[in-house]
């Protein structure tokens, strides 16, 4: 293992086994190692973005956007999300969208969704409404089983105090 693997081995939360392979860059469907050894990208960002490397209408688009402005919060409006919520609902006939790019964003909004439910649906007083978290309710990590109240490896109870 090369200098930047074994940094990322040792300050990553281990959440994947990755390949032994450093990948440097890549373009198309193919990728190359730090030895030059080129394969197939069959991951493709687990088919999540699967456009292949480097396009070239991809990379004048990104180009042309971070020229004009960045990331910003969902803080502010901007001119490009309206038009994208509008036509990602025509075609998916869903009233309203929220984009994402991570689990915890999703599971921030099944959370708030389930409380609005509870609110409106249920008839729960304002301000009522709990979200409870139950030790032990993981029942699968790296495929096994977890035993009642126990954690599995490389899980921890952030409210836990240290042995």
């Amino acid at each position: 293992m090369n200098g930047p693997a074994l940094l990322e081995m040792r300050f990553a939360a281990p959440n994947y086994a990755p390949f032994p392979v450093t990948i440097v860059r890549g373009k198309g469907v193919y990728l190359w190692d730090e030895s030059g050894q080129r394969y197939i990208d069959m991951m493709g960002a687990y088919s999540a973005a699967s456009f292949g490397h480097c396009h070239p209408r991809l990379v004048q688009a990104l180009t042309d956007q971070a020229r004009q402005l960045d990331t910003i919060s969902r803080a502010y409006f901007n001119d490009r999300l309206g038009a994208f919520l509008a036509r990602a609902c025509t075609l998916t006939g869903m009233d309203s969208a929220l984009p994402m790019n991570s689990g915890a964003e999703a599971v921030e909004t099944a959370l708030k969704a389930a409380r609005k439910w509870a609110y409106k649906v249920k008839g729960v007083p304002a301000d009522q409404a709990e979200v409870i978290a139950a030790e032990g309710n993981l029942s699968l990590v790296d495929g096994e089983e977890c035993a009642d109240g126990e954690l599995a490896d490389g899980v921890f109870d952030s409210g836990a105090e240290e042995q």
